[in-house]
């Protein structure tokens, strides 16, 4: 059997569907569904069970799961970048993860996690997962502290040779229309130009950026999965390793993608960005992905407008979103 924890979220269920493609369907799905519509992102797919995710762990602590187990992709946590209770992300993100990694590590079961590229912050040290920089890294929110304070125990506890730890970039694609205000903001401008016909970006408040020039690393949500799928299919690997392009990409040309795609002319307008963020705000994120590349994945990432293309026309543009 298999489990995936966050297995309603954006990434999981994308993780899910690819394993089902595989003909794989001896799933454990482990979430906590709540009162959003991310249930939806389960409809379409195949799975043993369902599990709560606070009654899983539960199990996993009174020896409740029935063996064979053979891998666990530990995709979920709160990936909200404004979350203030820093005492809910200690015990979500990082005391959640290091119970699950005890028992899978104890048990011989492969143990795939998220990690976040929040662990960077603005990248004083770059974005290399050479693991030996780990201790260098100042993340520049709590959801990104949460995320590194168990790279740190990973590696200092010595598992990092045993288990994967997954720095995923800015990913978007389907399945993330639950996601509220950490959407991806290509969805977000495909609902802008709906509504408004016009995006709305934050003027830069970094002299070394113009407006709308602030860089991030876009990768779409099937590449990541096709990366993660990567260190399922090769159990000899461990480590940290960066999920990205490798290629920043500014937010104009992003916005100008999904116009295009829209086949509408663009029309941005920048407006101030809210004080509360303007400290923690990332300007530039490009992964460093020759970590990957050494270690044998060889497939090349789509475009981001090839990306943009297929999210819009294929998934965005359709009666099952646009009717919620």
């Amino acid at each position: 059997m298999i489990i995936v924890t966050g297995a309603a979220g954006f990434i999981g269920s994308a993780l899910i569907a690819a394993l089902n493609k595989r003909g794989i369907s001896d799933i454990l799905a482990v979430d906590q569904l709540g009162s959003d519509n991310r249930w939806k992102n389960l409809q379409n797919l195949s799975f043993a069970d369902y599990v709560e995710k606070d009654d899983f762990l539960q199990m996993v602590i009174e020896g409740r799961i029935c063996p064979p187990i053979d891998t666990i992709f530990h995709i979920g946590a709160c990936s909200s970048t404004t979350e203030t209770d820093a005492s809910f992300l200690m015990k979500n993100n990082y005391e959640y993860t290091k119970l699950l990694a005890q028992w899978a590590t104890s048990e011989k079961i492969r143990f795939i996690y998220a990690s976040s590229a929040a662990t960077y912050g603005n990248g004083p040290v770059g974005f290399s997962d050479d693991e030996n920089k780990i201790e260098d890294l100042r993340p520049l929110n709590m959801y990104g502290y949460s995320k590194q304070l168990f790279d740190l125990w990973a590696k200092r506890a010595g598992l990092l040779s045993k288990i994967i730890g997954l720095k995923y970039f800015n990913v978007f694609g389907p399945n993330e229309y639950h996601k509220a205000d950490m959407r991806s903001f290509i969805l977000k401008s495909f609902e802008q130009i709906n509504e408004t016909g016009k995006v709305k970006l934050f003027k830069s408040h970094n002299q070394q950026y113009s407006d709308g020039e602030y860089v991030r690393d876009f990768i779409y949500v099937k590449d990541a999965v096709d990366m993660t799928l990567f260190f399922f299919d090769h159990r000899e690997i461990g480590g940290v390793f960066n999920i990205g392009t490798g290629k920043a990409r500014n937010w104009n040309d992003l916005v100008k993608a999904v116009f295009a795609t829209m086949n509408k002319k663009p029309e941005i307008e920048y407006v101030e960005m809210p004080e509360s963020i303007r400290e923690q705000y990332q300007y530039y994120t490009q992964a460093d992905m020759a970590k990957l590349k050494n270690a044998g994945y060889e497939k090349e990432t789509i475009s981001l407008e090839e990306a943009v293309k297929d999210y819009v026309q294929n998934y965005l543009i359709s009666n099952e979103y646009l009717t919620g």
